[in-house]
């Protein structure tokens, strides 16, 4: 899987893609030093005032630039620019590390002649590392004068950490007779985890969008796409999605183009969360988990999340072991009612497990359903109407060795 990773999530159209889809949007990613050789530096700017929305990791311990971001979203209504770094997550840095956050909006507002609140600030990388900030200075210095419209894959890559390819994607949609655009990046392949796994993502749209139905609409897909996530069940300490909404289309979001927006929104946010988890750190198979037949959405959602952050299942799946009963384990543990004598197991379409513990095939049999790089495993609990989807991927050796030596 990882060797054709790039060739099988960007083609020649998605070169295009991304947060510069939307008009109206810049963007610009260079290397700062901060990294030894790869990109770190990016910036996402709104040639006009933008609406919008965000949302941050429920982790208790929070970076600086969570919290600058806060601060900047709740004291002001419109915004232009989008300032981020990756190498060092500027985290548990004390006093320091707010200043040198606030100074890397101070510079970015500088450089583009807007105010400091008027930006947000991100980080990603290692934990506990003061900002090199003489670099992160020259680097700002540099990167607005590289501001293009022509395609975001610069800046998608300056956000990645051990990310082994960048992610971006656009989608479009009809709002009131207009033709509107949303875009955005993401990062993430390790410490993937929902209520805000650990990723950055960036949105962008030139549909004009009401704050508070863009920050309600923005949490509620989010629920659904990178809260359905995980690699490895860690949280970080800066995560954030953070979107832009300039209107420069002239398209409206109102009761009658609600719904169009809402979709488009979720298959954009669905695709960058399903490339984070095909990404993830040392994964070879992405793993779609849909229980269906619950007692309720949100049995059938605790059911799937059971299942997902299970290492003996992941394991299992790496190992191209169908061992079925790891997985009604795992739903076993959920905390949901069900009778086990009703479950049923059906890996990729195939049923590998009926009711009343019927095993449908030999163990050779079995194991061959997991031999493709996509798993869809599908349990049916035939309690009621409930569903819910979940994505995660296999739990690999080389997960350990990436890990092991994060940080040298």
């Amino acid at each position: 899987m990882n060797e054709n990773k790039h060739t099988e999530i960007i083609s020649d159209k998605e070169m295009k893609s991304g947060i510069t889809a939307p008009m109206g949007f810049l963007s610009a990613g260079l290397h700062c030093g901060i990294k030894r050789y790869k990109k770190d530096l990016a910036l996402i700017v709104s040639e006009t005032p933008a609406t919008a929305a965000a949302i941050f990791t429920k982790n208790k311990v929070q970076a600086a630039p969570v919290l600058i971001s806060k601060k900047h979203l709740n004291s002001n209504d419109k915004f232009r620019a989008i300032i981020v770094n990756s190498g060092n997550a500027n985290a548990c840095t004390g006093e320091q590390g707010m200043k040198d956050a606030v100074e890397m909006a101070a510079l970015t507002a500088s450089a583009l002649n807007i105010k400091p609140e008027e930006v947000f600030v991100s980080s990603t990388g290692v934990i506990g590392e003061p900002l090199p900030m003489e670099k992160i200075r020259a680097g700002i210095g540099k990167i607005v004068d590289m501001l293009s419209e022509d395609d975001s894959n610069a800046a998608a890559e300056a956000i990645m950490t051990t990310d082994t390819f960048p992610k971006f994607t656009s989608v479009e949609f009809e709002a009131n007779g207009k033709i509107a655009t949303i875009g955005g990046i993401a990062k993430g392949s390790g410490m993937i985890h929902p209520n805000m796994a650990t990723m950055l993502a960036f949105i962008t749209t030139d549909a004009a969008v009401e704050k508070n139905y863009f920050q309600n609409v923005l949490k509620k897909t989010a629920d659904k796409t990178f809260n359905r996530i995980t690699v490895d069940g860690d949280t970080s300490t800066n995560d954030m999605v953070i979107a832009l909404a300039n209107g420069v289309s002239g398209a409206e979001i109102n009761d009658d183009s609600s719904a169009a927006f809402e979709t488009a929104l979720f298959e954009l946010m669905k695709k960058l969360a399903i490339d984070i988890v095909k990404d993830g750190e040392g994964a070879t198979k992405l793993i779609e988990i849909v229980v269906e037949g619950a007692l309720s959405d949100d049995d059938a959602l605790k059911a799937a999340r059971s299942v997902a952050h299970s290492p003996l299942v992941k394991t299992a799946v790496h190992g191209e072991d169908a061992n079925w009963g790891r997985i009604l384990a795992a739903v076993g543990y959920s905390g949901i009612e069900f009778n086990p004598d009703d479950f049923e197991i059906y890996i990729n379409g195939t049923c590998i497990l009926g009711k009343n513990y019927d095993v449908k095939l030999s163990i050779e049999e079995a194991n061959k359903t997991l031999k493709p790089n996509e798993i869809e495993l599908l349990i049916k609990l035939n309690e009621g109407s409930g569903k819910a989807n979940y994505w995660t991927c296999d739990l690999s050796e080389e997960y350990v060795k990436i890990n092991g030596s994060y940080r040298t």
